[in-house]
């Protein structure tokens, strides 16, 4: 599995240590930017350099996004077929992102959250399967119907 990441100038720290954390825990991190603090940066660019990336291979690869409050490059993430994108600020949602929804984008609030809750929360959202049971995949296929449509 890739974990692709992507932050605005708000993210950039919090990107950079959860990047290390991962990679020290044997997870293939490809970072899409930015690649350095840019006070004037914009989340949207990162944003959908992850989701594009992500939507190759949705059920395989990952991408986790950050910037200040986690809404924009969620909002933006979401708008690209075949990514479900989370806004996380805890391990419960992590998990259950994961297995209710089958997430492949985690975005997060840096602003707001501390490292060691983003580790925990990363953590958590890359080893939950997805439940598979009947109820989630109809609705996964409904989600699916819907962006064919739009």
């Amino acid at each position: 599995m890739k974990v692709y990441f992507g932050a605005d100038h708000r993210g950039f720290h919090l990107k950079e240590k959860l990047k290390a954390f991962l990679s020290g825990k044997g997870y293939e991190v490809i970072d899409l930017g930015n690649d350095r603090l840019e006070p004037g940066d914009d989340y949207t660019a990162f944003a959908l350099k992850v989701a594009n990336a992500v939507a190759e291979h949705p059920r395989e690869d990952r991408g986790i996004l950050l910037c200040g409050s986690g809404v924009g490059v969620d909002i933006t993430a979401n708008k690209i077929d075949g990514i479900r994108s989370a806004l996380v600020a805890d391990e419960a949602r992590a998990r259950t992102s994961r297995t209710d929804d089958d997430t492949n984008v985690l975005a997060l609030p840096a602003d707001t959250i501390e490292e060691a809750l983003a580790e925990r929360i990363a953590v958590a959202w890359l080893t939950t399967p997805f439940s598979g049971t009947e109820r989630h995949q109809r609705r996964l296929k409904d989600i699916e119907e819907i962006e064919k449509h739009n």
